[in-house]
């Protein structure tokens, strides 16, 4: 039986048009307020080194103003934890960073960084914040976040939406098939299977389908949408979307 599919809304970019200007238009946490009031189940948003989008303050109101979960993504960097730590949102998912990406390419390596993490995700846990990890699909990444002790992990979902855009059918569907069998193994350790990154409309009803996989994280596309139908009803079409993708992992 598969479980609910709660969908998050990534903010950040609400943010990034924010900051391109200056001043405080678009508010982010106004954003995350009409999410929620649309039907949402929680907000994303993430604080990279350089502050590009979100900012401090930011989290700090997100935490205080809104009235759903929080899922504060970070790069496991001291001052990142010591800022999770203090801030106490529901939710860390840590992520790569690389201060010249335009957007996160790829999952964390935590089959590499496993001496790294683990002190990490000890503090996370024990702080009462529940961790996941953004990773690839890759089995070795998988079994690592098990190992960990990581609850949750996050499946990037990137290279199959680029595929999928690029009309590239052999690679979007090794790519779909890497996604289906990490989630069945990830599911098969026990543990709580989320995806994100590039997905629209229609690969989010596609994935949705997965009964392992119990949350969606979504911001760019969302945002830009809300510029044609206003970010009320953007929420209202993905979650109809997801929806329908979640009637297929009933049957």
């Amino acid at each position: 039986m598969a479980k609910p599919l709660r969908l998050g809304v990534n903010i950040d970019h609400v943010a990034t048009i924010r900051n391109a200007r200056g001043g405080r238009h678009p508010d982010p946490v106004r954003a995350a307020k009409l999410a929620i009031a649309a039907g949402c189940d929680g907000i994303t948003a993430h604080l990279r080194e350089d502050r590009r989008h979100i900012r401090d303050n930011d989290i700090a109101r997100l935490k205080a103003e809104i009235d759903k979960p929080l899922n504060f993504e970070i790069a496991a960097t001291e001052e990142m934890v010591a800022l999770a730590l203090k801030t106490q949102p529901h939710a860390c998912c840590l992520v790569p960073e690389k201060r010249e990406e335009r957007t996160t390419e790829g999952g964390l390596d935590v089959a590499s960084q496993q001496t790294h993490l683990k002190p990490v995700i000890h503090k996370l846990k024990h702080a009462g914040i529940r961790v996941s990890l953004f990773i690839g699909a890759q089995p070795e990444q998988i079994e690592t976040a098990a190992a960990l002790g990581a609850p949750v992990i996050e499946i990037h979902t990137g290279a199959w939406c680029e595929a999928l855009a690029d009309g590239d059918k052999e690679k979007a569907q090794a790519e779909w098939q890497a996604i289906v069998k990490g989630a069945e193994l990830a599911a098969g350790l026990g543990l709580e299977v989320h995806a994100g990154h590039g997905l629209d409309y229609a690969t989010a009803e596609e994935i949705a389908a997965l009964p392992q996989i119990v949350e969606l994280n979504i911001g760019h596309f969302l945002v830009g949408e809300a510029v044609f139908e206003g970010l009320s009803e953007t929420i209202k079409f993905m979650r109809a979307a997801m929806d329908r993708g979640r009637v297929r992992a009933l049957r």
